[in-house]
């Protein structure tokens, strides 16, 4: 709020309420939307009312309340009504009362004075200013004088309790209406104020509505409540009018540059757009607001963060980029980041990330950074990047373990040191992540540890009882060691839920001894595949144990939930061809690759799969193209990277089954992402188009209900897990459950 010179505060709620005073005593209720700017201490105040009409609810007060009466504004009819002390006077002659002007001029109150010349001007036209206002005779009422007196101070309260006591004691006395009018307008702009002040939004347009005076660019300190309360209130439009009344009708620099900073911090993007389209030449080959042009830059490019359809122009872009790079802050390059990261632009957005890393590492950075490193197939440097954050904040410890998970989950393993192992490990464990459980299992295989793998196995299962992958993994080693009973346990636990555990002895896995089969790609895709480049869903609660990966650990067992991906129905099952080795897949045929691709995925090894995918893409056009292109889409999705897939699986024309079948998959998969993101408009949109090619699951309707849930839809919430409850689905009444409770969270048990 811009203060003119040596006005304090207390000063300019007075001295408003005289400006306000000055407009024609008519009523209004809406501010026309001109071009033309005025500035109220000096103009003609007619020409100020003629820009306030009395209508219907209008662009600044909509929904007016319906006791507001119109009147004429005309000069005449304003005369009229102006405090009169004498009888009727003749047209030739009007006596006006002066009292106000002499008294404003004695106390040196030039604002107050103008205000008031102003003011006599507009309700008698042949009225002309006196040259010295301290000529006009002392009014010889010192009561009246008094009276005015409060007024000037602010004390409303005193002066309503002096004008009843004269009234009281002396029978027939009434105040001059000018200082009545006076006292309401500067009493409404209090409780204006006051309402405001209390986040009162609806009241202060009530008041505003019934006070339209107020709303003058002689006040604007009003007009931005006013506005602030329209957006309150979800008329954000109408919030948006009155910051454009400003900006098209108000002089004041300082005041309009104030108007674009108090409209961006409650205003979205697009409509920010509008209103900067009002800005002006600054008269020096610049423009008004271009001070303030970068911190608006970084303010949209913010907002992009928060909405991945959001493209906010280039030239904020440049603008975020250019300070990024001139003054070298931590924060511009998180901005950028993110935003490059929101867009699947991998390649800007690790550029960004690693400046911040390096000019000022933080947990922000370090997780976009982390996110960045996962889609690229670098979980290593993403765990590394991730560990010393990764307790700040419940997404920062989801980042870290997505990184743990993929880090276990590469093939062929990584060669991790003892300490990397522990420190993952103990995470894990205090965490109780299913997801990098499973992998440590895998991992321990791979190392020829079977014992170790029994435990982390085990020890999933137990944090998680319906984890497939898991039982498999745990079936398998039990088989390996010989342990039929084991193996029988598990085989009655899963019988009807899994076809490969349940046929484990009728078909013996064909690797060297020390190893085993990983999931086949018959089955989903396992929850510890790569992650997408999304935040994971929040991990569960920790816990103080710790473990190693040694023969001797023995993991705690607990329950806790953890993601779910989605994958296309896989191809029947296979066995492995002596794909268990690692060859560089460059050296084969087309044909040979394409083998070896199928039987690396039959391995769960889908990183190595798309090597040998992209040489069988090598192949003319054709079915063993096809087929690359297809296999090379069912790993990238294995391994958690859905645009990788989509990408891959336009490399060759599919057949149709094949191209909807995939379709299908990755915007169930990028549903599930977004959700865990919070990003619950998204995950709507990536949910009706899998819909339109295929009718939707029980559990992705669930999802459906949820996102409806937290975007307060109640209504279709409620449609949709009454539905998914019809069917007998305990998350259908799970989800009605939940409902309730946001409803009618006093009724929770």
């Amino acid at each position: 709020m811009t203060m003119r010179d040596r006005e304090t505060i207390e000063d300019k709620l007075r001295v408003s309420a005289v400006h306000h005073s000055d407009m024609p005593s008519g009523p209004t209720s809406r501010i026309k939307q001109d071009d033309v700017a005025f500035d109220t201490s000096s103009s003609d105040m007619k020409a100020i009312a003629d820009r306030i009409q009395a209508s219907a609810p209008s662009a600044v007060l909509p929904n007016a309340p319906t006791a507001i009466q119109t009147t004429t504004d005309t000069p005449a009819a304003a005369a009229q009504a102006a405090p009169q002390s004498g009888a009727p006077q003749a047209a030739a002659e009007q006596k006006v009362d002066e009292s106000a002007l002499r008294y404003f001029a004695s106390r040196g109150d030039k604002a107050r004075l103008q205000a008031e010349i102003s003011r006599l001007q507009a309700l008698y036209p042949n009225w002309v200013p006196p040259a010295d206002p301290l000529a006009i005779p002392q009014n010889s009422d010192k009561q009246l004088e008094a009276m005015w007196q409060l007024y000037s101070e602010g004390r409303y309260a005193e002066l309503r309790k002096a004008i009843t006591d004269r009234q009281a004691a002396e029978s027939g006395w009434q105040p001059p209406s000018d200082l009545l009018e006076r006292l309401d307008v500067a009493e409404a702009r209090t409780r204006l104020i006051n309402a405001s002040d209390l986040k009162q939004y609806a009241t202060v347009v009530e008041i505003g509505a019934s006070t339209p005076s107020l709303l003058t660019c002689s006040d604007i300190d009003i007009l931005w409540r006013v506005a602030e309360a329209f957006i309150r209130t979800d008329r954000a439009n109408r919030g948006q009018d009155t910051y454009a009344y400003i900006l098209k009708n108000c002089v004041a620099p300082q005041e309009r540059l104030a108007t674009v900073q108090k409209a961006a911090a409650l205003l979205p993007y697009q409509p920010m757009q509008d209103i900067l389209a009002l800005e002006k030449p600054d008269g020096n080959n610049g423009r008004e607001f271009d001070s303030i042009r970068t911190d608006l830059a970084r303010r949209f490019v913010a907002e992009g963060n928060d909405d991945p359809k959001l493209d906010v122009a280039p030239n904020y872009l440049a603008e975020v980029e250019r300070v990024g790079q001139s003054q070298g802050l931590a924060s511009d390059a998180v901005l950028l980041g993110w935003y490059y990261l929101r867009r699947q632009n991998n390649g800007d957005a690790e550029k960004w990330f690693r400046i911040a890393h390096d000019k000022g590492d933080s947990a922000t950075a370090s997780q976009g950074f982390a996110l960045v490193l996962i889609a690229d197939g670098k979980p290593q440097e993403a765990e590394d990047v991730m560990y010393k954050w990764r307790g700040v904040s419940k997404d920062a410890t989801a980042t870290y373990l997505a990184a743990t998970a993929n880090l276990m989950a590469l093939q062929p393993p990584a060669a991790l040191g003892e300490t990397v192992l522990s420190r993952i490990a103990t995470e894990v464990i205090a965490q109780k992540y299913v997801p990098t459980a499973q992998q440590f299992g895998w991992f321990a295989r791979s190392l020829n540890q079977p014992q170790t793998a029994l435990r982390w196995f085990e020890t999933a299962l137990n944090w998680k009882p319906d984890d497939e992958p898991s039982a498999y993994g745990l079936a398998i080693t039990r088989n390996q060691l010989n342990d039929r009973q084991g193996v029988a346990e598990i085989q009655r636990l899963w019988a009807g839920r899994s076809e490969r555990i349940a046929r484990l002895n009728e078909v013996k896995p064909q690797v060297p001894a020390g190893s085993a089969p990983l999931p086949s790609p018959n089955q989903a895709v396992p929850q510890t595949a790569a992650a997408s480049s999304q935040t994971p869903a929040t991990p569960p609660a920790k816990s103080e144990t710790t473990v190693t990966t040694g023969e001797g650990s023995s993991p705690p067992v607990g329950y806790s939930q953890s993601q779910s991906r989605t994958s296309p129905a896989r191809r029947g099952p296979r066995q492995p061809r002596g794909c268990s080795t690692t060859i560089n897949s460059q050296f084969l045929t087309p044909g040979d690759a394409l083998s070896r691709g199928w039987c690396l995925m039959d391995l769960n090894r889908p990183m190595e799969a798309i090597a040998a995918f992209e040489t069988a893409m090598n192949a003319p056009a054709g079915k063993l193209r096809e087929d690359a292109a297809y296999g090379q889409s069912l790993a990238y999705l294995r391994a958690g990277l859905t645009n990788n897939a989509a990408v891959a699986a336009t490399k060759a024309p599919l057949s149709r089954q094949r191209a909807a079948e995939l379709q299908v998959a990755i915007l169930a998969n990028r549903a599930l992402s977004a959700f865990s993101a919070k990003r619950y408009q998204e995950t709507l949109i990536y949910l009706d188009q899998r819909a339109q090619l295929q009718q939707e699951r029980m559990d992705l309707m669930v999802l459906r209900g949820y996102c409806y849930l937290n975007l307060k839809m109640y209504d279709d919430a409620e449609r949709i897990f009454t539905a998914v409850a019809a069917t007998g689905s305990k998350d259908g009444n799970r989800g009605l459950t939940d409902l309730r409770l946001t409803l009618h969270p006093d009724h929770a048990e």
